[in-house]
């Protein structure tokens, strides 16, 4: 026994190393605001938006859609068309690894989600990006998702909206990527000639193809708070250019004011704003829209 053994009182035990119990990882996020430690429950359960200081922090396609859309009646359009290597593209690593990556960690096959629903009882149509999955790129799938959920909706007669949070077109596809520019913008004609409203969800970030394709010509396009929206990044303009760009570039804010975005919503209320968009474009009364 050692002298510092002879010291401690007999009821003292020392507890073993290996049964110590630790906080699990993830249980706490520190907002990058306001910099106030949140619980991960209590952020989730207020669709990631910080309590203390109203930042938005990014969520998932599932996650936002299951909080917009109502609870009854939804399905999913176009979960069977997967992603192809149809150019045997390579970088630093093949593309069937990068897909195989982004599906092991989002669980998605790729990187756009559509579903069919409503949103306090105004019929609609919903597509959402997920950025996890290659940075909401969009490739082949992700535009023949989206004109499926277009055709859906000029079939049911009711509106189209989309959530975009993407970087842009998927580079590991070339060519085909870009032409989903022209086939979601075709989409969107056939559409309006039916007479049936796009609402475009802007959200951080909304960038390259997909913000010079369908992102800006909604009947109605409103952003998120402080969203990150444009076509290449500040850094890249600052750099090419070589000029001090203005505070709030390319933010959602700073869009408002330009005229290139309707309004800005806090994402907590959505759900009755676009709800009564929805009605109000397509002319129902009042009573339509559930509380």
């Amino acid at each position: 026994m050692s002298w510092l053994e002879k010291l401690l009182p007999p009821k003292i035990q020392k507890t073993d190393p290996a049964e110590r119990r630790t906080v699990p990882e993830g249980l706490w996020i520190k907002c990058p605001s306001c910099e106030a430690v949140l619980y991960r429950n209590d952020l989730e359960n207020n669709q990631n938006v910080c309590p203390q200081c109203g930042h938005h922090h990014r969520i998932g396609a599932r996650a936002r859609l299951n909080a917009f859309l109502d609870a009854e009646g939804r399905y999913e359009l176009g979960q069977e068309v997967i992603p192809v290597d149809a150019l045997k593209f390579k970088d630093s690593r093949k593309y069937p690894e990068r897909l195989k990556e982004a599906l092991e960690s989002t669980g998605e096959t790729d990187a756009l989600i559509v579903m069919g629903g409503a949103v306090q009882g105004v019929g609609l149509v919903a597509a959402c990006f997920e950025f996890e999955f290659m940075g909401g790129s969009m490739g082949s799938v992700v535009g023949e998702r989206f004109v499926r959920g277009v055709e859906a909706a000029v079939d049911q007669k009711v509106p189209f909206l989309c959530f975009t949070a993407t970087g842009g077109a998927r580079m590991q596809e070339g060519l085909l990527s870009l032409m989903q520019m022209a086939k979601t913008n075709a989409a969107l004609t056939r559409l309006a000639q039916k007479g049936l409203p796009y609402v475009s969800v802007l959200t951080d970030p909304t960038m390259g193809g997909v913000s010079a394709g369908f992102a800006f010509v909604g009947d109605v396009v409103i952003a998120e708070p402080k969203a990150l929206i444009g076509f290449a990044g500040p850094r890249v303009i600052e750099s090419t250019v070589r000029v001090t760009l203005p505070d709030g570039f390319q933010r959602a804010e700073f869009l408002q004011q330009k005229g290139a975005v309707d309004f800005i919503c806090d994402r907590r209320e959505l759900r009755p704003t676009i709800a009564r968009i929805l009605a109000m474009l397509q002319r129902q009364p009042a009573d339509a829209v559930l509380s």
